[in-house]
């Protein structure tokens, strides 16, 4: 097996993971009468041509300005070839030209002071539908080229092309990159963000289809791009309530699955496994994030504060954790909080209104064909004894659509029943 590693492939690899939307973006101010499409094909020109100057002349002591350079040359190559005659908004600084590449001057004070936190907030105009903001926070902030993201999001690369087309028109129309967000900007897009951001670690976290270390590159983007927020002080206590709620399930990543890869639920998990030093800051920030206002990630953080710190599953405080869900429930009215709620019911002992919550829930136009649905009610009827049930319920979730982990999971369960 042929174990070389291309240290050139490697950083040009890194600087596009760090830069590609920042170049974007500083290209698209410079060439503001370029479309999205030419500036994008301009940087992916520049990263190839240093794969192949790079083997030849070695890596320069600025490879980034080396790549930024490339671009821009070839953007005014391109300009004068085309025979444009606009006056451009272009500065020549240099080899490092461009705000991406170089430190605030004396007395700047930029409203984020990051410009990958810019291109989040950008990102986040309101006029984008939610999965748009995703899909193009993902192109643009993590920097993840459209193969990954098709993975990453269990889309086809036709789907993101074909959405990023329609996102490239409304950024090009609203200008959207190149508009620096004001105060109150930041402060009425800050919800989409967490929303954002929240999605982005959701769609990582779950369960594998064979991309796991894509998937757990999400939620490190998501708990990084977070951090930035908060430590340019735009962020507030919701900021902080989020990266709790993260910080708590990413410490449970390596314990969700067995050595053979199968998945395991949250009773099953070697608790030794979970990361304490993720916990321990989980906690500090949930400390961080208490105020006078109360929000969905609170009650979340809440919820997975306790699982963390809880010594097992039954010792774990289901009682305020069907607390925190029925609160949950009240601020979003929703059937998806209500199966949890009804989870919690279960657990904290109050059986018979959790069953009867979950069967109702079975009327539901959506929910009586969602898989988490009928897997719980034929794991509880396993633990109620009613074999004949459990049964049926692991089976009609075996009609559903799943993931091969929750197949085999819920195979795994249906097996227990018959060696009972």
């Amino acid at each position: 097996m042929n174990s070389f590693v291309d240290p050139i492939q490697q950083e040009v690899d890194r600087l596009y993971k760090s830069h590609y939307g920042k170049m974007v973006a500083t290209l698209l101010k410079s060439f503001q009468d370029s479309s999205l499409d030419m500036v994008e094909d301009l940087v992916q020109d520049a990263f190839a041509a240093a794969l192949t100057a790079w083997r030849r002349d070695g890596i320069p002591s600025n490879a980034a300005g080396w790549i930024y350079t490339v671009c821009k040359n070839n953007g005014l190559n391109k300009i004068k070839k085309d025979k444009r005659t606009r006056t451009l908004a272009l500065h020549d600084d240099g080899p490092v030209a461009g705000p991406a590449f170089k430190e605030p001057m004396p007395g700047e004070k930029p409203v984020l002071g990051d410009q990958s936190l810019t291109l989040l907030f950008a990102c986040a105009h309101p006029d984008l539908s939610p999965k748009v903001q995703v899909v193009i926070t993902l192109k643009y902030v993590a920097n993840l080229k459209v193969e990954a993201i098709a993975k990453a999001l269990g889309m086809g690369i036709d789907g993101v092309d074909k959405l990023l087309l329609r996102a490239r028109k409304k950024i090009k129309e609203e200008k959207i990159f190149l508009k620096e967000p004001d105060p109150a900007q930041l402060t009425n897009r800050l919800p989409i963000v967490h929303k954002i951001i929240y999605l982005i670690f959701n769609e990582g976290y779950k369960p594998s289809t064979g991309a796991s270390i894509l998937q757990e590159d999400l939620c490190e983007e998501a708990l990084l791009v977070t951090k930035a927020l908060l430590d340019s002080k735009v962020g507030d206590g919701v900021t902080s309530a989020l990266y709790a709620l993260m910080l708590f399930n990413a410490a449970r990543f390596k314990a969700r699955s067995g050595s053979g890869g199968e998945l395991l639920d949250l009773e099953e998990q070697d608790r030794s496994l979970w990361n304490q030093s993720l916990i321990s800051l989980g906690c500090d920030y949930l400390r961080l994030s208490m105020g006078k206002d109360v929000s969905t990630y609170h009650c979340e953080a809440a919820i997975a504060y306790l699982h963390c710190t809880a010594n097992d599953f039954p010792s774990t405080n289901w009682t305020l954790i069907a607390s925190l869900y029925g609160r949950l429930l009240e601020m979003t009215p929703n059937p998806f909080v209500e199966l949890n709620y009804a989870i919690a019911l279960y657990y904290s002992g109050q059986k018979i209104r959790a069953l009867d919550m979950l069967n109702a829930l079975l009327q539901h136009p959506f929910l009586h064909q969602y898989y988490l649905l009928n897997a719980t009610l034929g794991k509880l009827y396993l633990l109620e004894g009613n074999a004949v049930k459990a049964r049926e319920f692991f089976e009609k979730t075996l009609r559903q659509p799943l993931l091969p982990p929750e197949k085999d999971f819920i195979r795994r369960m249906l097996g227990s029943i018959k060696e009972g």
